[in-house]
């Protein structure tokens, strides 16, 4: 992955081989092993992340593709075939039948995550999922068990651990001036009121805060649904969560589906001794480390021609490393288990709502979890009306 960037050209390329757009030949990532890469579900974030996210790290001399990918919507698959190139199919099990792929990146709805993960196991393709990994405790376990039964690499998305923010925040814990913290906040918004609250925003920053601090032994949830006006009836629009880390720091999460969305959404700090770090929306990572000393601060420039979204927001650090994983020259930055405890995460969180209690991890039951979660969703009247 690249290192010495903040989401644009690279330092050493822009300024010593005097290539402002990154684009110059690169005889170390040419040499590599081609890798042929398979989608299933190329819809929104497909398109507008993964093809692009490929498509420019082909550019930097990358060499991936994107050979074939599903969509079962025959409009989106001819655009996408015109645009990006590779072969459409409208059935998913077709794609895995006849593509030659080496791995394959599911990006279908939610609900099918498990079906489709679990197929391109068993046909012998590596995997990167989209978050969440499924949709249950119990699913996530039998494809991460799947992954290992198959010796296959099996990945899920938290791309924000390789945006160039959250990176370098991870080096100034591990070997910075932030080590051995003691107390993370964070803050997450999700002002759409068409889609679940925790699940499809604030499981992020249950990831983050693994990523950052690790493993979580305990936590306490409260929340409300003060104004209830959530399309598809999710139980709470606002809570609060307080952990405690199995490294005996603590942190708290709050979050909020009635904020508004398109200003600032997002917000994580972490506490050290004397010293503490901030991000500021995925854009900026400030470090405070001294009285009397400036503050350091990583900012990029947003009205810049060489600012590349799709690596800045994890995106192709993503592929990499998936890429890189299935050539045998990286570890995943993050594995199926990672989802699966992001998963787990979210389950302790809406016990801890159901109960008003503490709830202790790792969860000893799953299938019990899954139940009693499904149980309170749906006495709210959720998913709403289809």
């Amino acid at each position: 992955m690249l290192e010495d960037t903040y989401g644009h050209t690279p330092v050493h390329k822009a300024f010593q081989q005097l290539d402002v757009y990154g684009i110059g030949y690169d005889e170390r990532r040419a040499n590599r092993i081609p890798i042929r890469l398979g989608i299933i579900g190329a819809g929104g974030v497909a398109q507008s992340k993964y093809f692009p996210a490929v498509a420019r790290l082909r550019m930097i001399w990358e060499p991936v593709e994107i050979a074939a990918f599903s969509e079962p919507r025959e409009e989106h698959g001819r655009k996408v075939q015109a645009i990006y190139g590779g072969q459409w199919y409208a059935d998913y099990r077709t794609m895995l039948a006849e593509a030659k792929l080496d791995g394959v990146i599911i990006l279908s709805p939610d609900n099918l995550h498990f079906e489709h993960t679990l197929a391109s196991l068993e046909s012998g393709r590596h995997v990167l999922v989209e978050k969440p990994i499924t949709g249950s405790l119990v699913d996530a376990k039998h494809i991460c068990n799947a992954a290992d039964e198959h010796h296959a690499i099996l990945m899920t998305v938290a791309n924000k651990r390789y945006s160039p923010p959250y990176r370098r925040a991870k080096q100034a814990i591990e070997s910075g001036s932030i080590h051995d913290p003691a107390l993370f906040v964070g803050k997450f918004n999700l002002g759409y009121d068409y889609v679940d609250l925790l699940e499809s925003g604030t499981i992020h920053l249950f990831d983050i805060a693994r990523y950052l601090m690790g493993d979580v032994v305990a936590l306490t949830a409260i929340g409300v649904n003060k104004y209830g006006r959530n399309r598809r009836k999710y139980p709470i629009d606002n809570a609060v969560i307080t952990l405690e880390f199995a490294s005996g720091a603590v942190g708290t999460i709050y979050t909020s589906a009635s904020a508004l969305n398109l200003k600032p959404w997002e917000r994580v700090e972490v506490y050290g001794d004397h010293a503490w770090l901030s991000v500021e929306d995925q854009h900026e990572l400030l470090i405070y480390d001294s009285e009397e000393g400036p503050t350091k601060s990583w900012r990029t420039v947003i009205p810049n021609t060489l600012l590349f979204d799709e690596e800045f927001g994890g995106y192709m650090g993503i592929i990499e490393n998936f890429a890189q994983a299935i050539r045998g020259n990286d570890q995943p930055l993050v594995t199926g288990w990672d989802g699966y405890r992001a998963i787990e995460l979210l389950r302790a969180v809406q016990l801890s709502l159901m109960s008003n209690s503490r709830v202790t991890l790792p969860l000893s039951d799953p299938h019990s979890a899954d139940h009693e979660v499904k149980a309170w969703l749906e006495a709210s009247g959720w998913p709403g009306k289809s």
